[in-house]
């Protein structure tokens, strides 16, 4: 069994739906087909979410959506019946807008509406194309925690209820993003959460494999718009490509590995624009090892030093300082220590998965035992490959080429798959094309 993931611009025109139907009807063993909303619509209805929207505003972002669902339901066979759906869903979008309680509950319900939609008209495209498929609301096996914006999964639930609603033989269409609590409250898993549920949706299935669609042909060495040099790669270990993931790859979800190595999914990534090429393997142990596989690059990045002399020769301190983060929900990436300070990288990207927010609160709290320094436009530039910490001679040749960029913080050792540093991030982009060319070849 297949489980095909498709994401927004692979569905976003009738034309790119059309595209993704033929994929799926060329192999019989996709049978569960998860996608994301249409190519721009999850970031109007992030937009609708803004406490300070006028009357104005609000109305183009919904023409917007509209538009851009119409287009497509108006070239179906099925218009009609399309229409009819999509206006039940656009009614109900309204309706939600207009509550008071702005709170994380009520954004995951709107930022479902995205899914709800695309799926709706997707599943009579399949048909269409002679596909019987039938449509499934991911909120009735995708169950979570209720931590709005960011749920957990309820792992032993989520297979329960893929056992219930998911038959063998049959062929289904759902929502990725999605998900409900115990008390049926909608949940979202995150920007780019849609990999992360297929990835979920495989697992709780027994998939064989988890085919991740996009608009670009595998995961590549490094970003193309930085590098036009960058080339996808061809087979990649499940270490490297969770670190390159975490690290600012943009084709993966973070989580997304997880449950596919839990559960012994072989995952491919390809593109649903040019399906004929490989794309990229995601296996266990990947047959070429380089120690630099890839270059990724995260910006928006946060250095937060805290500096305390009661650290010199004293224990309990890190206990301390991480239980403020871990009460307050900051994730730290990187770490770096002294005798008397440390040094911690936060993701503040507005965009980031895991999304970090110092808070006045938080830097209070922490300035009761320690001097706290925040630097901000920063970079973290990760080096993805293999046996980094045993491979003699890299060190050398990777810091002589950063002579002369100041790095603020650096990351070795820890993983045997990256070694990671921090830069101004205007220099950023200047670094990554410089590595690139040094370090990486076909």
């Amino acid at each position: 069994m297949i489980v095909s993931k498709f994401g927004g611009t692979s569905v976003g025109t009738l034309e790119a739906m059309k595209r993704s139907a033929d994929i799926v009807a060329a192999d019989e063993n996709r049978r569960l087909i998860v996608i994301s909303a249409t190519s721009g619509t999850t970031n109007d209805l992030v937009a609708l979410s803004a406490a300070t929207l006028d009357s104005t505003m609000r109305e183009e972002l919904l023409g917007n959506i509209e538009k851009r669902h119409l287009e497509i339901i108006e070239q179906c066979v099925n218009k009609e019946k399309l229409r009819d759906d999509f206006y039940t869903q656009f009614s109900a979008l309204r309706e939600h807008l207009d509550f008071v309680g702005r709170d994380k509950r009520w954004k995951d319900r709107l930022y479902s509406f995205g899914e709800l939609m695309s799926t709706k008209i997707f599943v009579e495209v399949l048909k269409e194309n002679g596909i019987d498929t039938e449509w499934l609301d991911a909120r009735e096996v995708m169950k979570t925690d209720s931590t709005f914006g960011n749920a957990e999964p309820i792992w032993e639930s989520i297979q329960k209820k893929a056992k219930k609603h998911i038959q063998p033989g049959k062929t289904y269409l759902t929502q990725g993003f999605i998900g409900s609590d115990i008390f049926g409250n909608t949940t979202t898993f995150g920007r780019g959460g849609s990999d992360f549920s297929a990835s979920l949706f495989a697992e709780a299935v027994g998939a064989d494999t988890l085919e991740i669609w996009t608009d670009v042909a595998g995961v590549y060495t490094t970003d193309p718009r930085i590098v036009p040099d960058a080339f996808p790669i061809h087979e990649i270990s499940f270490d490297e490509a969770a670190e390159l993931s975490v690290f600012g790859g943009k084709v993966l979800h973070p989580a997304t590995l997880k449950p596919a190595i839990r559960g012994g999914v072989n995952v491919r990534v390809a593109s649903s624009s040019d399906p004929e090429k490989p794309g990229t393997f995601i296996v266990k142990e990947a047959e070429k090892k380089p120690a630099i596989r890839a270059i990724s690059l995260r910006k928006d990045q946060t250095l937060l030093t805290v500096n305390s002399l009661e650290m010199l020769h004293q224990h309990g301190f890190l206990a301390h300082l991480f239980k403020v983060l871990a009460e307050n929900k900051i994730s730290v990436d990187l770490v770096s220590t002294s005798e008397v300070s440390v040094a911690l990288t936060l993701d503040t990207a507005v965009n980031a998965a895991n999304k970090v927010e110092l808070t006045d609160k938080v830097l209070k709290e922490l300035r009761r035992f320690s001097e706290v320094v925040v630097e901000e436009e920063l970079a973290l530039v990760a080096l993805i490959g293999n046996n980094m910490q045993k491979t003699s001679g890299l060190g050398g040749p990777l810091f002589t080429a950063l002579e002369k960029y100041n790095v603020r913080l650096i990351c070795h050792g820890a993983s045997p798959n990256n070694l990671c540093f921090l830069i101004d991030h205007e220099q950023a982009e200047e670094v990554v094309r410089m590595l690139h060319k040094k370090f990486i070849t076909e």
